[in-house]
């Protein structure tokens, strides 16, 4: 007797595969919708214990999601409404702070490079110091007019579809349970069962995969703020928080945080040469205790993925979408995986689909017969 399959085949495998890459490939096209798209059910999960217990102390559906939607909105205005005049006001300021840690930040990173080529004869003859050193100076030079521009106008393009993520998370607090009743009725009875644990398999795969991803972000924000407390940084808290909203986007994400706290230390303590050290040990101890020990104890809750293939999914995200494909890549898998799942388990069941068959044979014969026949 064959013993009975666990997880999907191999031919389900290589078609969720398929199905994840379309997916990144037609998501990058809408990705100002998929952005707030995403960031709407982060807040619906965030949001929907609230209005459940609104819900129960008597409030209808209607007026709990406008009441926590609303209140969301008008907090997120009013942040806007002070930021804006601050940003204006202090722009140069920044500009300049910006300028200086770059300039610091390319010291520390020059000292190093001269460095290593003192210590290896190779990078010598290479000319490896200079060029690094003209590099540098282009980079700190012109960063303003060649990249603050653009950085501003990119965020002022997404700012627009970023301000659908309430709206979004509005309509999911409402109409959630119509949605999945609408579904429900949509199916024949004989896959309203399967239907069902379709829809709660998908909620509790996104539920837990963004929960999982705030208490990662929690654990990595408190790991790093106390590590470089510890090591005497200024503002650790602020770099901590910082560098653990990077760390969401894979790879990337932590190489960006490592090297904003690299420009802070060599440029607010200059003369503390170990300190640097010390910052990327704390950031390498935070990655490998995420890959070893957080990661499949917080979101391998989630997403029962084997290493390996998360690691190839990594990087053909990133190939097809960039670093979108880094940051959506694993919780359209999950989606398209749990799916593709229920739907091997429909079409490798005979009594389902012996039972849907009947139930037609039935409707057509019910529909074939003469209302005005007796019996």
């Amino acid at each position: 007797m064959r013993p009975p399959r666990q997880g999907p085949g191999p031919l389900t495998w290589i078609a969720i595969i398929g199905v994840t890459c379309l997916s990144l490939f037609l998501f990058k096209k809408i990705l100002w919708l998929v952005v707030p798209f995403m960031l709407g059910l982060l807040l619906y999960y965030l949001l929907a214990p609230f209005a459940r217990r609104l819900v129960m102390a008597g409030a209808s559906p209607t007026l709990a999601a406008g009441v926590l939607s609303g209140g969301l909105l008008l907090l997120l205005g009013g942040w806007l409404l002070v930021l804006y005049p601050l940003a204006i006001a202090n722009a140069g300021e920044w500009q300049a702070g910006e300028l200086r840690y770059l300039t610091g930040g390319g010291l520390a990173l020059e000292s190093a490079a001269l460095g290593l080529q003192q210590k290896f004869a190779i990078l010598r003859h290479a000319h490896f110091g200079e060029d690094f050193r003209q590099h540098l100076l282009n980079l700190v030079n012109h960063f303003a007019e060649n990249h603050l521009g653009t950085m501003l106008a990119t965020l002022a393009a997404w700012l627009p579809s970023l301000l659908l993520t309430p709206a979004i998370a509005f309509f999911l607090l409402k109409d959630g349970t119509r949605l999945r009743k609408f579904i429900g009725n949509a199916v024949p009875n004989a896959y309203f069962e399967k239907t069902l644990y379709l829809m709660h398999a998908l909620d509790r795969t996104a539920r837990l995969y963004f929960t999982g991803l705030l208490k990662l972000f929690a654990i990595d924000a408190a790991l790093l703020a106390g590590g470089l407390w510890a090591y005497g940084m200024p503002s650790p808290l602020a770099l901590g928080l910082i560098a653990a909203t990077l760390g969401v986007i894979p790879y990337l994400g932590p190489l960006l945080g490592c090297g904003l706290a690299v420009m802070v230390a060599a440029t607010d303590l200059p003369d503390q040469a170990g300190l640097i050290y010390g910052v990327l040990g704390v950031f390498a101890l935070v990655r490998v205790l995420d890959d070893v020990l957080f990661l499949p104890y917080v979101m391998g809750k989630s997403l029962h993925l084997h290493p390996l293939l998360t690691l190839l999914m990594f990087f053909i995200g990133e190939a097809i979408a960039g670093v979108a494909g880094l940051m959506l890549v694993i919780p359209i898998l999950g989606v398209v995986m749990v799916i593709g799942e229920t739907a091997e388990g429909v079409l490798l069941d005979d009594r389902l689909r012996a039972r849907h068959v009947y139930a037609r044979r039935l409707r057509r014969q019910e529909a074939r017969r003469d209302p005005y026949r007796r019996p």
